[in-house]
């Protein structure tokens, strides 16, 4: 007797039939049920990679009162992060207003007018440092967001922060 079922490497090496697109249609339908994409996953990903910040400085983060990125079910308190680069340094203090909006005190160092750049998901806010290196962002959309600074002095010298969640 001659077995009539092909083998795997025969199989392998054919092409896609009506079966195995049913089979792929069954096993995405199950991906969907038991492991859905996250919402707006696309846009977080979409807002991490930028061209600008393929030639800009990357700030690292140093030190955090909270957890960064992480939403802690003590919602009301502030949480200050520092953020560092071989440029500047930059310190925000995020105080949460509301479930959606929080207020954002910042000091850069040196500071003397940088163009402070907030981005979130909902859009970009822009703000120029005080002669101390102070910036307020007065009702920022929580969320995940990411600085850019631009020195006066240089504006090609762009600094960008790691994403963080405010």
């Amino acid at each position: 007797m001659t077995n009539p079922r092909p083998g795997e490497d025969e199989l392998a090496l054919g092409a896609i039939d009506a079966i195995d697109l049913a089979v792929l249609d069954r096993i995405e339908a199950l991906y969907r049920q038991l492991d859905p994409v996250p919402a707006a996953l696309v846009e977080r990903v979409q807002f991490g990679i930028t061209l600008e910040a393929l030639h800009s400085e990357i700030a690292e983060l140093q030190r955090s009162a909270d957890l960064a990125g992480v939403r802690s079910d003590g919602g009301a308190d502030a949480q200050t992060i520092t953020f560092t680069s071989a440029r500047l340094t930059t310190m925000v203090t995020i105080s949460p207003i509301s479930a959606e909006l929080a207020r954002i005190d910042g000091w850069v160092v040196p500071g003397a007018g940088v163009t402070v750049e907030l981005r979130t998901v909902g859009g970009v806010s822009t703000t120029t440092t005080d002669p101390d290196g102070r910036f307020v962002f007065e009702a920022a959309e929580r969320g995940i967001a990411q600085f850019i600074l631009r020195q006066a002095s240089d504006a090609s010298a762009t600094v960008v922060t790691p994403s963080v969640e405010l």
